[in-house]
């Protein structure tokens, strides 16, 4: 059964051995949000490469169709020297390895796909993975949307109620000498904090904005973050399937191209940005490499549920990885829409609730005094 490469990856790895510049290529293209070539390009460009290949256009000939369609001027630059490339005797594998757009998962696919003669196939579920990748980020997204919405302009209702109209209610309070209670005395020393260091406040969560954007980019503080997030009820389960979704399909695809299973858990460890699930696939290769099947890997990972070291146990047993893979990527996609649903009708009150607490303490703390200022006044 041994989970060893063939002789050309053997080969491909070993001329590509400067793993630490590479790994920082492959952690751009995962990192960076809004890159040049992201999900959504590469979603249609191998796609539209599928569908051309299929049509029975030769490879050169699809790329050069592609390449006339680009309206950007760097996105058809792009293409063009891709192009240039594959006429300068360059296979696809090796057009794609030469930028750093492209990860290792891409285009070892790519290179078992023109081995094996099966490279509209590889190219078409390439296109799906990053079909499925986009969808679930936008499941993400448009889960977190409205309520993140609904949130900002409540926190911006608190804020000007904070620096507006209790203001005003406190200098009513001086000028009648009014005894304030705890509550009411908080509220305006907050209100008072929110006046005079607002500006400064706004410009800390600006630079906290900037500074997370490159403090993610350490492991350290990235695995915490993903710890955190994981422990958190409902949401953490949530993320959790996302990245399964991502993971299934990627073995499918990699078990599709013949890929050993080592390999694929490497490639795949490679791509996955979130740690836990790292982590646990880092358990899975050592388990692997002593001989262990895949099932007996995945058992004792906390990422990993019961059904599916069962059902991969099933697919062992039967020689049907692929088909299971593919199963558990739709379960888990399925799971990942309905989740998404549920997650932004629960928060949407969540949120309406606890604003309105706030909104209520502040309106308890300034209304308290005025009872004492009417017997004043009395």
């Amino acid at each position: 059964m041994g989970f060893k490469l063939d002789q050309q990856l053997t080969s491909s790895f070993a001329e590509n051995s400067q793993k630490d510049s590479w790994e920082q290529l492959l952690k751009k293209e995962i990192h960076l949000f809004g890159a040049f070539f992201n999900g959504k390009r590469k979603e249609a460009f191998y796609t539209e490469l599928a569908i051309l290949l299929n049509a029975g256009i030769h490879l050169r000939d699809a790329l050069a169709l592609q390449t006339e369609n680009q309206k950007k001027v760097k996105l058809k630059d792009f293409y063009t020297q891709m192009l240039e490339d594959l006429d300068a005797g360059s296979s696809f594998f090796e057009v794609l390895q030469a930028r750093k757009e492209f990860t290792q998962y891409e285009y070892y696919s790519v290179q078992i796909g023109e081995e094996t003669g099966n490279l509209a196939k590889i190219i078409a579920e390439l296109g799906s993975f990053f079909s499925g990748k986009n969808e679930q980020r936008r499941n993400l997204v448009n889960a977190m949307t409205y309520p993140i919405i609904i949130l900002c302009t409540a926190i911006l209702v608190v804020i000007f109620m904070l620096s507006m109209v209790v203001p005003m209610f406190e200098d009513i309070f001086k000028q009648n000498g009014v005894e304030l209670p705890p509550i009411t005395k908080g509220i305006i020393a907050f209100s008072n904090l929110i006046r005079d260091y607002g500006i400064l406040m706004v410009l800390l969560g600006i630079g906290g904005v900037v500074a997370q954007r490159f403090l993610r980019k350490l492991e350290r503080i990235q695995r915490k973050r993903d710890q955190l997030l994981l422990g958190i009820p409902y949401l953490g389960h949530f993320i959790k399937t996302v990245y399964l979704a991502q993971f299934t399909q990627a073995v499918a695809l990699l078990t599709a191209s013949r890929v050993p299973m080592l390999n694929s858990i490497q490639m795949v460890k490679q791509m996955i940005r979130f740690y836990p699930l790292r982590d646990a696939l880092s358990m899975m290769e050592a388990k692997i490499v002593k001989g262990k099947a895949l099932h007996e890997s995945i058992q004792g990972t906390k990422i990993f549920d019961h059904k599916m070291a069962a059902l991969i146990k099933v697919a062992e047993e039967t020689n049907q990885t692929e088909y299971i893979f593919e199963k558990l990527n739709q379960q888990y996609a399925q799971e990942v829409q309905q989740r998404s649903k549920v997650l932004t009708t629960l928060m949407e009150p969540l949120i309406i609730v606890v604003i309105g607490l706030f909104v209520g303490v502040i309106l308890v703390a300034m209304y308290l005094p005025m009872f004492k200022l009417s017997s004043v006044l009395g």
